[in-house]
């Protein structure tokens, strides 16, 4: 895991480029291979595993949990599976989350109806400062009890149910909580009934699709998802080849797009429908995107996704999109930025509470290069221009211990031209741990210095 921190500074524009890459492997699904090979009765193998920051916590939790997992060859795990029921651990102990707000609701889930645990939780200072209020509340209706008492945040200690009974939750944007529910519920008595009022990411559904004694899908009246999980059943172990990162890929669209003659085409990218807002969006304002080589591996969308420089119109993002492209929006607002006319954002309230405040902090980027943009805690409007005059700026960005920050400042410099200095940059590891070495290969140009 990557302990010194460091800065990137980029000075120059990039070159157009003809290129074809792979990018880095899916973090959800990578994590939660781990988490359910864990609670599956047999060894699950999970192959093409992203090794970032993120995932190497989930592994290290898992193992103090009791979890036998082996690591055959880089980027391959086997995951020795005991049933549900079966992580043990000293009362007391600490486990580390570091910076994985997924890992953290998600293990909170998977503890919740396992007996007999009594654990403290915490994370690095960014995911200790993020609320967990909801997921908390949730996990209380199963019979959970977190102490200290009225505290929503990290550090945290939990003691699962003595007696989880399943319960019935209406789901919003959230498939974090979402899944929570369902680890959860795997290991309570009685039928957990979640009805999906908005249709958000679904990997950890897709993942246990093969338990049928597990896991049932049906629609309401109104075309709603009801997912239903039988508890105290037991989960088949699995093998799973993890795609590429769809979130990841989109930063490197970004920069494709937004350059003049560029042609780029990434490898092996999952593209399951509530992920792809991002590129479901951009084709409706022009975006030149094709998708190839599509098929459907282990109930995940897999393809290629071809690039071309477009000329893009202004955004008009309704709250719809925000649920299959949450983690895009820094980037989104790049783009935004960079295309002249006055671009829309609604319904993006929950960004305040990722690993910084996404809305305040793009704000502060866009001030240090002169593009206006006001927003209240709901709304984003950018006024965009594609001729930025003042070249002379350099954007700061601080140790915020966002990744998706970093990503998106290292794009809208490599775009303009406009010197950067992105401090914490080392955070980038948690999800996108080959994204510097991806910028050298397509051409462009940064400067790493250490800071501790």
């Amino acid at each position: 895991m990557v302990k010194n921190s460091f800065s990137v500074i980029i000075t120059k524009k990039i070159k157009n480029y003809n290129k074809q890459i792979v990018i880095d492997s899916d973090k959800s699904i990578s994590i939660r291979s781990f988490l359910i090979g864990a609670i599956s009765l047999g060894i699950s193998e999970v192959k093409n595993v992203l090794e970032s920051e993120d995932v190497l916590s989930t592994i290290a939790c898992l193992k103090n949990l009791g979890v036998k997992i082996i690591k055959k060859k880089p980027k391959h795990y086997f995951v020795y599976g005991k049933g549900l029921g079966s992580l043990v651990i000293k009362k007391n102990t600490t486990l580390n989350c570091g910076n994985s707000g997924t890992l953290a609701r998600l293990l909170i889930g998977l503890l919740t109806s396992n007996p007999k645990i009594e654990v403290k939780l915490k994370g690095d200072h960014s995911l200790n400062k993020r609320s967990m209020s909801k997921v908390i509340n949730l996990m209380k209706e199963f019979g959970a009890t977190f102490y200290p008492n009225n505290k929503n945040s990290f550090p945290l200690k939990i003691v699962s149910s003595e007696m989880p009974v399943g319960i019935n939750y209406k789901s919003g944007v959230s498939a974090q909580l979402k899944s929570a529910v369902i680890l959860a519920g795997l290991n309570s008595y009685g039928v957990t009934n979640i009805f999906e009022e908005k249709k958000s990411r679904n990997p950890t559904e897709n993942m246990i699709l093969q338990n049928s004694n597990v896991i049932k899908i049906k629609k309401n009246k109104k075309k709603q998802n009801i997912i239903k999980i039988y508890g105290k059943q037991y989960l088949k172990p699995f093998k799973i080849n993890v795609p590429g990162d769809p979130s990841s890929a989109a930063f490197f669209t970004a920069l494709t797009l937004l350059n003049k003659n560029n042609l780029l085409m990434i490898k092996n990218v999952g593209l399951n429908a509530r992920r792809a807002g991002f590129y479901k969006l951009l084709k409706k304002h022009g975006a030149y995107i094709k998708f190839k080589n599509v098929k459907k591996i282990n109930n995940e969308i897999i393809g290629d996704v071809v690039v071309k420089s477009s000329k893009l119109k202004p955004l008009k993002v309704s709250s719809e999109y925000y649920v299959s492209a949450t983690d895009e929006y820094p980037i989104l607002f790049v783009i935004a930025a960079l295309t002249t006319g006055v671009s829309n954002f609604k319904g993006i309230k929950d960004l305040a509470n990722k690993e910084s405040n996404r809305i305040i902090e793009m704000q502060n980027i866009f001030k240090q290069i002169g593009v206006k943009c006001k927003s209240n805690k709901d709304q984003m409007i950018i006024y965009g221009t594609n001729k930025l005059k003042n070249n002379k700026s350099v954007i700061n960005v601080s140790n915020l211990g966002d990744h998706r920050i970093c990503m998106s400042t290292a794009i809208l410099s490599l775009t303009t031209g406009i010197k950067s200095k992105i401090k914490n940059f080392e955070t980038v590891y948690t999800s996108s741990p080959s994204f510097l070495k991806t910028i050298k290969l397509l051409g462009g140009k940064y400067e790493v210095k250490k800071t501790s």
